[in-house]
């Protein structure tokens, strides 16, 4: 294993600030940088890979400055978006291509190690067979073994899986978690697909705007978010957000929506003083067929059926709401329902910084957060590291 450590990192084109003072370690893990498009994750990997040169900041492999290094002089491994095989050669020699080139072995050792990796893939009846004459699956897994073969220290991918079909990409997804822990090389995933990000990491790093918004393993991000980016990135449906107003009385505090109170919780928090939005996941919401006098009402709008579930749209108080259901649960648009808002699953948002503010009250040990001192209400810690 080794350890790749990204040290208050920036890269600016122009006037233009493309990664902003970024700071990440990985070591023998799946890291996943994800966030939406132009957040700065494809050009954090270049950097790794010395494709681009960062404008400040230092890049360490294994403790070794290798910033100013060529790709050549980093014992990086590098797989794109498009294959980039080549057209001319078989399986065997894409594969072996590099150890040719770039390794001491004999030509016994070269086939030996081809062979191998070949093998771990699944391919080995493919070696001899052109790569024009391969599928789409056939061609990234020639990619993958093509850079595996060299031993990197560490392993980076680009949306690799991008244009292979969604059967061929989750197939594809559990090979790549399975070749990397077997390996334990440290791998950095580049995708702007949270569903593939939540699936395959160890650790999810969510960008934006060039920034690290946080970082920690994909249940603390998703259960924790640790500001409104994250909760509105992480999720599908997304998460639903409402301006609200808070009130405290008779030792309780009330989350209202045009005074109409939507949850109420123990009054263990500090006061409120600022806008805030209340935020929850739409599988936490739940339908109810014979509400409670002053409970929550929305009418159906929409509903989307998604075979296992269902999304149902519903008004609330004019404000859109979304609610995951199961399909055995089927309101029909027109449908005046009740809605309860559990009160150990609101998050709360300064409407103005988007910070978290409250977050679930969720064991800690059940969401592997990382490292850094509490910077909301009712969190353990805060998982964003060094960039907030």
């Amino acid at each position: 294993m080794s350890e790749l450590r990204l040290e208050n990192v920036r890269k600016e084109f122009g006037s233009e600030t493309a990664v902003s003072e970024l700071s990440l370690t990985a070591d023998g893990d799946l890291l996943v940088l994800v966030g939406p498009s132009g957040c700065g994750k494809s050009t954090t990997l270049r950097m790794i890979a010395g494709l681009e040169q960062p404008t400040d900041g230092k890049i360490f492999i294994d403790g070794e400055d290798v910033t100013r290094r060529s790709p050549s002089g980093r014992s990086i491994a590098m797989v794109f978006q498009n294959y980039a095989l080549y057209r001319t050669m078989n399986v065997r020699k894409n594969i072996g291509y590099g150890l040719k080139h770039s390794s001491a072995l004999s030509k016994s050792e070269r086939i030996e190690k081809v062979e191998e990796i070949a093998e771990m893939f699944g391919i080995s009846e493919l070696l001899d067979r052109e790569v024009s004459a391969l599928s789409g699956g056939q061609k990234q897994r020639v990619a993958l073994g093509r850079a595996l073969v060299r031993d990197p220290d560490v392993f980076l991918l680009d949306e690799p899986l991008s244009s292979l079909d969604a059967k061929l990409r989750s197939q594809m997804r559990t090979e790549l978690q399975r070749i990397q822990q077997e390996l334990g090389v440290t791998t950095i995933y580049v995708t702007h697909d949270q569903k593939e990000a939540m699936t395959m990491s160890d650790r999810l790093a969510v960008m934006n705007d060039g920034e690290l918004q946080q970082i920690g393993s994909p249940e603390a991000t998703y259960v924790r978010p640790e500001n409104r980016f994250v909760a509105s990135f992480l999720g599908s449906p997304a998460m639903n957000f409402l301006d609200i107003d808070v009130e405290r009385r008779n030792g309780h505090t009330r989350y209202l929506l045009d005074s109409h109170e939507l949850v109420r919780v123990s009054d263990d928090t500090q006061a409120i003083d600022r806008p805030i939005q209340l935020g929850i996941r739409p599988e936490d919401l739940t339908l109810l067929d014979d509400p409670d006098d002053g409970a929550t009402t929305g009418t159906v709008r929409h509903v989307e059926y998604q075979g296992n579930d269902s999304f149902v749209r519903l008004e609330v108080n004019g404000r859109i709401v979304t609610c995951v259901v199961p399909a055995s649960v089927r309101p029909r648009q027109g449908d005046s329902v009740g809605l309860n808002f559990p009160p150990d699953q609101i998050h709360l948002f300064d409407m103005d910084a988007g910070d978290a503010i409250r977050s679930p009250s969720v064991d800690a040990s059940d969401t592997r957060i990382e490292t850094g001192p509490s910077t909301t209400e009712g969190n353990e810690t805060d998982s964003r590291g060094a960039n907030r």
